[in-house]
């Protein structure tokens, strides 16, 4: 690809020539005449001919000009549609990463309340638990699982971890679950998982012995959900998430005990984009839903961890 002449020179020619005046583009450019005329002789310079012809107190463009111009005011009229529509896609277009429960669960039940709040604003989700590069990505916010802070992004506290044992009614109907200790006779999924060890401890059951076989790990709750419903064990899940389907009989949470793995859900978004309609719009939705199921959970689970 042949090397462009610097693109600032381009653009000064532009002006120039469009406005047949170099004081004009001085003003339109932000430079000084003498500015303009430099730049527009550096380009004739490096072409080798004239771009324009110098009369007393005025300039027009030569023929080579003429020729030029067109094409270059049709490139930078091209560019200048790419980056508003850029703009504009981005301005109108909130593109969230959460979590495959949390998405799946209660953001995913939530969000429709958003797109009524705010009907000028296009929503895209994603579900996935991997890590989110800001950097190389398209996306907005994020819902993440951690300790924080990180650098150059700024983390919304929003609740803190917890879990607790939920299975089927029938499940625990059929094997008599009444105290903590008689989930260590029954299918639990992923039961090497240190959540159930945590769980069991907090609920007082203290020689815990170590699991006969790995059982059955899945990547989120939601697959646990669908096993659990079908019967076929009890999961550690996070009550919170699962309100409807405790509410409706679907599910049920034996024992009161949480546990907390040190660790609390954040919205996280770069930190250069602090004050974006769309972003703060979203935070503020957010906090102000995640305040309606306050009184669901012990105080302790809304502070900040230390």
């Amino acid at each position: 690809m042949p090397k462009l002449p610097p693109l600032a020179a381009i653009r000064t020619f532009e002006a120039a020539g469009r406005l047949q005046n170099f004081s004009r583009a001085a003003e339109e450019l932000g430079m000084t005449q003498a500015a303009v005329s430099y730049q527009v002789r550096q380009l004739e310079d490096r072409l080798g001919r004239a771009l324009f012809v110098r009369e007393k107190g005025r300039v027009r463009l030569s023929e080579t000009g003429l020729r030029l111009l067109p094409a270059v005011s049709n490139a930078f009229a091209l560019m200048s549609d790419a980056f508003a529509a850029l703009g504009s896609d981005e301005a109108d277009v909130l593109t969230i990463s959460a979590m495959t429960t949390f998405g799946g669960t209660w953001l995913g039940a939530r969000i429709g309340g958003f797109q009524l709040a705010y009907p000028d604003l296009a929503v895209r989700m994603s579900m996935n638990n991997d890590l989110v590069d800001f950097d190389a990505t398209n996306v907005d916010v994020a819902i993440r699982v951690g300790r924080g802070p990180w650098p150059r992004l700024r983390a919304d506290f929003l609740y803190r971890s917890h879990v607790t044992p939920i299975c089927a009614p029938a499940f625990r109907d059929a094997n008599r679950i009444e105290r903590p200790e008689d989930l260590l006779r029954v299918e639990r999924l992923a039961p090497n998982d240190p959540w159930w060890a945590g769980w069991l401890a907090a609920a007082g059951v203290d020689a815990v012995p170590a699991p006969q076989r790995s059982g059955v790990e899945l990547d989120s709750q939601l697959q646990e959900a669908s096993a659990v419903q079908a019967g076929f064990g009890i999961a550690m899940m996070t009550p919170l998430l699962w309100r409807a389907e405790l509410d409706a009989g679907r599910l049920v949470q034996p024992f009161e005990t949480l546990y907390e793995p040190g660790t609390a859900h954040y919205l996280v978004h770069r930190e250069n984009r602090v004050g974006v309609r769309k972003i703060e719009r979203f935070r503020e939705w957010l906090r102000a839903e995640l305040e309606k199921d306050r009184h669901l959970l012990a105080e302790p689970l809304w502070t900040p961890l230390p």
